[in-house]
């Protein structure tokens, strides 16, 4: 049994809690960007792209056993870090545990406050685009 939600969460907000301004902060986000695991190209498809997501972000679900495992990636290195952190925290997780989730971890480590607010409305879209593969494996 991996971690949970919440405890994923909490690891990120004491992440970015070590960093005092936004600068440092977009670093660490476009770090984590970095260190996502490849998406296959074969999942780069249309059909796998978010809508509502002002740069392109592809989103791959499948079930595994119980579980649902997210890969994804984006040609913008601040999108591809903000999709990293969901995969983290939704990731290897039951459509139950992901559909329950409360998604705290964005507010407060600040996101929605210093996101464009273009960023801010595809975050929402990744959100959703996640519960919506959730709610088809469950």
């Amino acid at each position: 049994m991996g971690q949970a939600i919440n405890d994923i969460q909490e690891e990120l907000i004491e992440e970015f809690g070590l960093f005092e301004d936004w600068a440092d902060k977009y670093e660490y986000l476009i770090d984590l960007g970095k260190k996502l695991a490849p998406m296959s190209d074969a999942y780069k498809t249309e059909e796998n792209v978010i809508k509502g997501c002002q740069s392109r972000v592809w989103l791959h679900a499948e079930k595994q056993g119980d579980l649902v495992v997210f890969q994804a990636d984006s040609e913008a290195i601040i999108v591809k870090g903000m999709i990293s952190m969901l995969i983290r925290v939704l990731s290897n997780h039951t459509p139950a545990e992901i559909l329950a989730a409360d998604l705290y971890f964005i507010d407060q480590i600040g996101m929605s406050q210093h996101l464009a607010q273009t960023r801010s409305n595809g975050l929402v879209s990744m959100v959703k685009q996640m519960q919506h593969y959730a709610l088809a494996f469950s």
